[in-house]
């Protein structure tokens, strides 16, 4: 396995593995790599197949985190994302620094304006400008056939792939599904700031969508009622504090009125300082 930190030896790689015919699968994370990553390397080997080749992206990227977000504290581990690379097969390992992503006079940026505003675009203003124009750029320098994202984050998956059609990437976008711990909590690289006692709270975002399931699956529910249903089952935690809470269409991501079987919900809870999003298909 490669480690290499250079865009033009970024580059230099992808172009000869396109003329060679090679497939190449990009796996793009910000690090702190966890058995939910593992899985997404996994599925990313499979695509490629023996002959082609993964390519994972370590890089915390500054352009999609607020003025008041943890870019400064988010974990950093390098040399523990290698060895699980490694293990999971991975080809290359790219960690750029921020002066070759961006260098002092970096004046652009790519936006998508349909489905980045609600959700996380409203609660984090500016997060998927930075989060387009990371993955464009990865699109641009690993030059992979596919690239394989998780659907924790859910409307970033389905704004990447929206940015993907509209720009003709020809990039097919695979979306993996969610990795749980044994109790739901969606595996996260912020998990590691809970607490013991706010870890065994993080699980009421699980709990919160487990009973909206409940709830639906004996008739559809107006989207206020159960919006409140799932304030009440956060609040029952001391120490978490609902941040959104949305339910949609899984294809617009637009709002419904009535929640039914298909409808898609996302949330995001504060648990202590620390937020963590979840979502599912209803």
């Amino acid at each position: 396995m490669n480690l290499v930190h250079k865009i033009r030896a970024m580059q230099r790689l992808g172009r000869q593995w396109r003329e060679a015919g090679k497939e190449v699968v990009l796996v793009p994370t910000m690090g702190c790599l966890h058995r939910g990553h593992a899985s997404l390397m996994e599925r990313a080997r499979k695509l490629a197949g023996p002959k082609g080749r993964v390519v994972v992206s370590v890089y915390v990227n500054p352009r999609q985190f607020g003025p008041k977000e943890d870019f400064a504290r988010y974990p950093r581990d390098l040399k523990s994302d290698a060895r699980l690379c490694r293990a999971a097969g991975v080809d290359v390992v790219f960690a750029p620094k921020d002066v070759e992503m961006y260098p002092a006079d970096f004046s652009t940026a790519v936006q998508e304006e349909e489905l980045a505003g609600g959700m996380e675009g409203a609660a984090r203003p500016g997060h998927f400008r930075g989060v387009t124009t990371v993955v464009a750029k990865l699109f641009n320098l690993v030059l992979p056939d596919a690239a394989v994202f998780g659907a924790k984050d859910f409307q970033q998956a389905a704004v990447i792939r929206r940015m993907t059609r509209d720009l003709n990437f020809p990039v097919k976008i695979i979306v993996a599904p969610t990795l749980r711990e044994a109790d739901g909590l969606a595996m996260s690289s912020r998990n590691q700031y809970l607490s013991i006692a706010q870890r065994e709270q993080a699980t009421v975002l699980w709990q919160a969508i487990q009973r909206a399931q409940e709830a639906v699956a004996r008739r559809p529910v107006a989207a206020p009622r159960l919006r409140e249903e799932t304030a009440r089952t956060v609040a029952a935690q001391p120490e978490a504090r609902l941040d959104y809470v949305e339910f949609f269409d899984p294809d617009t991501l637009q709002p419904v009125k009535l929640v039914q079987p298909g409808t898609q919900m996302a949330l995001a809870v504060f648990v202590g300082p620390t937020r963590l999003i979840d979502n599912a298909r209803l």
